[in-house]
């Protein structure tokens, strides 16, 4: 199936979205699909300052030469807009005056803002798109920071999109990097969900996989020339976000995306991971550096022995769910956003004794079929470490302001953050993670403490 084809069927199946357009001069295409979508409502533009004038204006000129009317635009005049409930309030405010359709211009945060607010009113919108920065633009949902947490709310994706390469490939030059890091986490986070499935936690949705995989690959295949902003590569970048958002879409489930890299990120957004200016990192460079590790989690299982595990002590050492629940408040000691998260969400996913021996003996059992099929999934962490340098993304914990000291703490938590069963929570249930972190912290590992 070729790349027309296969977004021909991601929308025939989307649930939300029913119109995209991916091109060079994509954007003259917003007027004719807006009255597709919404024949006879009123628009209304909504940009942050920077995007307003990299596609804002002309979105607005289009809309206008189609004769459709128009309020006048949401502009957002923050220097680090950031995706917190705020600024959801104060656009849902806005939208309320009126049955105007949103045509949000932006990446990431405007396109997470506009997504919440209008469907808080029941409506629909857009979204032109003017960076390779993430793959929220086709996804269901919206990451939003409320009372300090970082949440993922309900919400149908945009009904229509509208992407043009060349204006992507103008953005600056870390957005594109982000996407990049973004999209690189699907390749270990697919081994999690072959892990997940071969467990009997979460069976693979065919679609939703081939959807994302088929050329992914393809989409990784230049970093360096996205760094560069080469047109073609920032369009097949694009491509595979878009092609991440709609797996997502079609299952109504993260999984497809999401495995133990964004555990990492997750922990991170609540810590409010920033720079030293106060500017926020960005969820693709926080996943880029958690799929570094997830990489050297599924190597290090990789390395195992699977069938000199000795079930009667993994079984004997495992805890109960009282001494689980001790153990999660003494790591979340001090972060009662933390505690409350790790409960429930380690509470969804607690077994006891017997189910984990019949589960670790059907990973023994399978462990030669499972393990090949990972091995020919994943990339090397030095490829890993290599594509993100290429693109200008971090590659190194400290580049995103998190110590080596910072980094291993951060293993505490990430058993715990989501019920969602990933490559960690094997190597938990194994009694692995100690020997893992000592591996990479202790003397000669990657980072070296």
């Amino acid at each position: 199936m070729d790349n027309n084809e296969l977004v021909a069927e991601a929308i025939r199946k989307a649930s939300d979205t029913k119109a995209l357009e991916i091109g060079k001069e994509a954007t003259e295409k917003t007027g004719g699909m807006f009255k597709a979508l919404f024949p006879d409502k009123k628009a209304v533009v909504i940009a942050d300052k920077n995007t307003w004038e990299a596609a804002g204006k002309t979105v607005f000129e289009v809309l206008e030469k189609e004769g459709i009317d128009q309020r006048e635009p949401y502009i957002i005049e923050d220097d680090d807009l950031y995706a917190e409930w705020s600024y959801i309030e104060k656009l849902e405010a806005f939208l309320a005056q009126d049955e105007a359709i949103a045509v949000a211009v932006g990446s990431g945060v405007i396109n997470d803002l506009t997504k919440l607010a209008s469907d808080h009113l029941g409506r629909r919108y857009m979204i032109v798109g003017t960076a390779a920065s993430m793959d929220g633009y086709t996804a269901f949902g919206a990451s939003i920071t409320k009372d300090g947490n970082k949440q993922t709310f309900s919400c149908r994706a945009p009904y229509g999109i509208i992407f043009d390469p060349e204006i992507a490939a103008k953005a600056p030059k870390d957005l594109a990097a982000s996407g990049y890091a973004d999209l690189i986490a699907k390749v270990p986070a697919a081994a999690d969900w072959m892990i997940a499935d071969a467990l009997g936690e979460e069976k693979i949705d065919e679609f939703a996989f081939n959807l994302l995989h088929s050329d992914l690959m393809d989409a990784l295949s230049c970093p360096s020339e996205v760094l560069a902003g080469d047109v073609q590569a920032t369009e097949k970048l694009a491509n595979g976000l878009i092609m991440s958002g709609f797996a997502m879409q079609a299952i109504q489930s993260s999984r497809p995306a999401s495995g133990t890299e964004h555990q990492f990120s997750h922990c991170w957004d609540m810590e409010g991971l920033s720079y030293p200016s106060g500017k926020h990192v960005s969820h693709g460079f926080k996943v880029g550096i958690g799929t570094l590790v997830s990489n050297l989690e599924l190597e290090f299982l990789l390395s195992k022995d699977m069938a000199s595990v000795d079930l009667d002590k993994v079984v004997a050492s495992w805890k109960s769910w009282e001494d689980m629940e001790a153990e999660i408040r003494r790591v979340c000691e001090g972060k009662p956003g933390h505690l409350s998260r790790c409960l429930t969400e380690t509470k969804a996913k607690y077994i006891g004794k017997e189910e984990l021996r019949a589960q670790l003996s059907k990973l023994k059992d399978c462990w030669e079929d499972l393990s090949e099929k990972i091995r020919r999934t994943i990339l090397p962490t030095e490829e890993v470490y290599r594509r993100l340098k290429a693109v200008g993304a971090p590659y190194e914990p400290e580049m995103i302001c998190v110590s080596r000291k910072h980094l291993k703490e951060t293993f505490s938590f990430i058993p715990f953050m989501r019920s969602r069963f990933t490559n960690i929570d094997l190597l938990y249930r194994l009694g692995w993670i100690e020997e893992f972190t000592q591996t990479i912290f202790g003397k000669g590992g990657r980072w070296e403490i």
